[in-house]
């Protein structure tokens, strides 16, 4: 039955990407205008049906809670589309007449999208925006966790796709989720490019795949709190970021760190605000919770809140509980919460000084989440400087939630789900991926007016010049 099912997905997978191959070949001649209209309409749709894409996401994978992602479904559906709304993407971008260079943009083609669990609504609408932007055709991969509230968002923004003229099979998603299904997809002749988000074996076979690809490395993004913060503001950013969704957000604090001189206040002012610092038992029964015997991150504890996890470990904890947070010296493999944790739960290190800061900030992130995002809260300008020209993140943020904004919500970063982690994460770009990601530049370019190189060739002086090498020579 397993391989009938194999079979099934991987035919379906090739039918869906002949199907997004001829749609795309009539997106290809749709101007700017006719595309925006498609995208206004999409995001629209879209945005009418947060709410109820928020509620099905929970209760089918049990990650994050309904209000925020149906907050995160609009921000995907229409700060996305604002960011976006005056963007020129296709036909003739730029003319530099005293250059005599046209810059014309061209959508890739066909795109195959993987969708993660913990964002499997939102991500659906922002990639269909910049695709469909850009004028290429999107077939989504659901995870098997997602896979109904996954197909009816890609139900919703293809109907109102093809409601405002974009042909059938610009937008189409695999009902059967499989990774030969999605293997199949990836490896697909009609497929130009692959726009992968989900965990590291994901984005690894999209890099494995042939085929270009733009891939997520993992977040593990630490948050300094300076001895120039204002304490209280850094905590509430921080809180607000964990627990947003649940802490499903990648970009989202993986841990603080704080100076010998901040612990305390630090620690006094977080307990006010419902942080809860685990003792020594408690953190070790929870990192058995945290994390399978092989490292993997045990799905059962992915977004969920403060209180329920202190009880799946088995430990009382006040109520009103929103973060747990555990002491913590060293970052690697031995070390659960120096590690990515898809949850409110928080590593807590203290340091000697500024420059041991530094230090450990390099090395939580070498081990993990290199790339990606790192948040300071201070108001010493030298400080942040000296830490944005040495820290190894794509995105630096400063005083403000990472989860939100790191994807753009709280910042002016482009509006984005799938963030790139550049070269040293292994990332095809460092950017918030946007419509310009997906297109090529065709350059067109007119001769200068110079003369070739047709000099006629001085044979007197060539004679000349042979004449003394060979005497050297000699």
């Amino acid at each position: 039955m397993e391989l009938d099912k194999d079979l099934a997905a991987r035919q379906e997978a090739r039918l869906l990407c002949r199907q997004a191959e001829q749609a795309q070949g009539i997106l290809a001649a749709f101007g700017q205008e006719r595309l925006d209209r498609i995208v206004e309409a999409v995001a629209k749709a879209f945005s009418a049906a947060a709410a109820e894409l928020a509620e099905l996401a929970v209760s089918e994978t049990g990650f994050g809670n309904s209000a925020d992602k149906t907050e995160k479904n609009r921000f995907a559906s229409e700060k996305v589309a604002c960011a976006i709304r005056d963007m020129k993407c296709v036909g003739v971008l730029n003319e530099n007449p005293r250059e005599k260079l046209w810059e014309v943009g061209v959508p890739v083609g066909v795109i195959a999208a993987i969708v993660p669990s913990t964002n499997p609504t939102s991500t659906v609408c922002y990639k269909t925006l910049i695709a469909l932007k850009s004028g290429n055709a999107i077939v989504f991969s659901p995870h098997p966790k997602a896979v109904e509230c996954t197909l009816k968002a890609a139900r919703i923004v293809a109907a109102a796709a093809e409601g405002a003229g974009a042909p059938a099979g610009a937008v189409s998603c695999l009902s059967l989720a499989s990774m030969a299904g999605c293997q199949e997809l990836m490896a697909a002749p009609q497929v130009r490019l692959i726009l992968a988000t989900g965990g590291p074996a994901m984005v690894k076979a999209a890099y494995s795949s042939g085929k270009p690809a733009i891939g997520v490395g993992a977040g593990n993004g630490p948050a300094y709190i300076h001895h120039s913060a204002d304490v209280r503001r850094a905590l509430t950013c921080i809180l607000r970021s964990k627990t947003f969704d649940n802490g499903t957000v990648c970009a989202s604090e993986q841990s603080i760190i704080v100076e010998q001189g901040m612990a305390e206040p630090v620690r006094q002012e977080a307990k006010k605000l419902g942080f809860y610092f685990m003792n020594k038992e408690e953190a070790g029964v929870l990192a058995k919770l945290l994390f399978r015997p092989n490292g993997a991150l045990n799905p059962d504890i992915v977004g969920k809140p403060a209180e329920e996890l202190a009880r799946m470990a088995g430990f009382p904890v006040p109520a009103g509980t929103k973060i747990l947070a555990a002491r913590e010296e060293e970052a690697g493999p031995t070390r659960p919460y120096s590690m990515e944790k898809l949850c409110p739960v928080l590593a807590f290190y203290v340091m000697d000084s500024e420059d041991a800061v530094l230090k450990k900030v390099i090395e939580v992130l070498s081990h993990e989440g290199a790339g990606h995002t790192f948040a300071m809260h201070a108001e010493d300008r030298e400080a942040i400087t000296r830490f944005a020209l040495q820290v190894p993140v794509s995105r630096f943020l400063v005083n403000t939630p990472a989860a939100l904004g790191g994807i753009g919500a709280t910042t002016n970063l482009f509006p984005a789900l799938t963030l790139g982690c550049g070269a040293v994460g292994g990332s095809a770009s460092s950017n918030n991926i946007g419509p310009m990601d997906l297109i090529n530049i065709r350059r067109v370019a007119w001769d200068t007016g110079g003369e070739p190189a047709d000099t006629p060739v001085d044979r007197e002086l060539v004679e000349l010049l042979a004449a003394k090498i060979l005497e050297r020579l000699k």
